[in-house]
């Protein structure tokens, strides 16, 4: 006879379970649980207040083969042989926490690594990629600008060829681990207007005329995040990353990645706040029973497990289709909005459950609160996503 016992109504429990994950992505989630447990959740109180952590964590994640998972082993990485729900489980297991002061930074090279591997010189691979996956450098993925936000076709950093250098002027901001970087993975117009123009650039964050600051109210991941500035940066030609003028491309396949990523942190923020709201109503008592006996509440969190796993079911049909092969540009747009307004609506219900008690200590929902309407924002705004939907359906 079937199991009819459901499922415990924790972190775990609440993640619908899939038919794509197989036993190797449990290992994976197996070993990143093990990292964070041992690494991170005994001083994730203490980042958190500072907005930081410290730079021994990236030899850390280096040494147990978490941040070189999926690169080449000459490189210095685990091997090639992973799919997408790799990177999705490490959001999960990173945002499991409630907190994302770690996960942007050691995350970064997942996306700033593989243009360089790909259309980068040998010397790139050497220089960059090694000393990065061995958790001796930093690299940071300059895209978003001041005033460009999503609007990556509006970009004005530019890239002026002068013989065998480009020299830079512009700026970015929002950048996930500015202040710690040592290379910069940088979208600069090297053409004319659009999308045709632009390319992808690193540069060396020693070179002068390179400078950055802190941006201290969007403290939100750690106090790494900050603004760029180039004023007459003299790069070499060689430092080129791929085509001239094509690296639009490059950064639409990254920005997918980025989105699942994203998806999956909010989900994982989600079930963290459900979790935490479900134990709470469980043992508060209100009015001689328990908070959990009030039909209110029943409702209440019962809607909320409905929004997570139409999103879970969403989601993994399109990694599936995304494995076939397939670019639902589309329904990739909609699931972030679809995640983001979920995680949106479970914070602040889960709040509600929690009342006072959000405010005192012993749980992550306060923090989630807080941090959910950035998600919304990065890595493509709920408007645009909706306007790229819509072309892409052909409104």
């Amino acid at each position: 006879m079937a199991d009819h016992t459901p499922p415990a109504l924790d972190f775990d429990g609440l993640r619908p379970p899939s038919p794509f994950l197989t036993p190797e992505h449990d290992a994976w989630r197996a070993k990143l649980r093990g990292f964070i447990d041992g690494y991170v959740a005994p001083h994730l109180d203490d980042w958190d207040a500072a907005s930081d952590f410290p730079d021994s964590l990236y030899k850390d994640a280096a040494r147990e083969g978490i941040s070189g998972m999926g690169f080449r082993e000459d490189l210095g990485g685990t091997g090639e042989n992973i799919d997408l729900w790799h990177r999705i489980l490490f959001a999960e297991e990173f945002f499991r926490m409630g907190s994302g002061v770690v996960f942007a930074d050691l995350a970064t090279p997942w996306i700033a690594l593989p243009p360089i591997i790909n259309g980068g010189t040998p010397e790139m691979l050497e220089s960059v990629a090694k000393p990065v996956l061995a958790g001796d450098k930093k690299i940071a993925f300059a895209v978003t600008e001041p005033g460009g936000g999503s609007d990556v076709s509006g970009f004005t950093t530019t890239a002026e060829r002068k013989g065998d250098v480009f020299v830079v002027n512009g700026g970015k901001t929002l950048i996930s681990g500015a202040m710690k970087a040592d290379y910069l993975l940088t979208a600069v117009r090297t053409g004319g207007p659009g999308m045709g123009g632009l390319s992808m650039l690193l540069i060396e964050t020693d070179r002068p005329g390179v400078t950055r600051g802190p941006l201290p109210g969007l403290q939100w991941y750690n106090k790494n995040n900050g603004w760029l500035k180039f004023e007459n940066v003299e790069v070499p030609v060689t430092n080129l990353v791929g085509t001239e003028n094509r690296g639009f491309a490059g950064l639409a396949s990254q920005f997918n990645i980025e989105r699942f990523s994203g998806i999956a942190a909010t989900l994982a923020m989600t079930r963290t706040c459900v979790a935490e709201a479900i134990a709470f109503a469980r043992e508060r008592q209100t009015f001689g029973k328990r908070l959990i006996d009030h039909q209110v509440m029943r409702h209440k969190i019962v809607d909320m497990v409905q929004k997570l796993k139409v999103a879970y079911a969403m989601l993994d049909i399109l990694v599936w289709r995304f494995s076939r092969g397939e670019l639902p540009v589309a329904d990739l747009a909609l699931l972030k909005v679809q995640a983001t307004t979920t995680l949106e609506h479970c914070a602040r219900e889960s709040l509600q459950v929690l009342g006072g008690r959000a405010y005192t200590g012993g749980n992550r929902v306060e923090r989630i609160y807080r941090e959910a309407r950035i998600f919304v924002i990065g890595g493509g705004s709920e408007e645009i996503l909706r306007d790229l939907a819509a072309k892409q359906m052909g409104f």
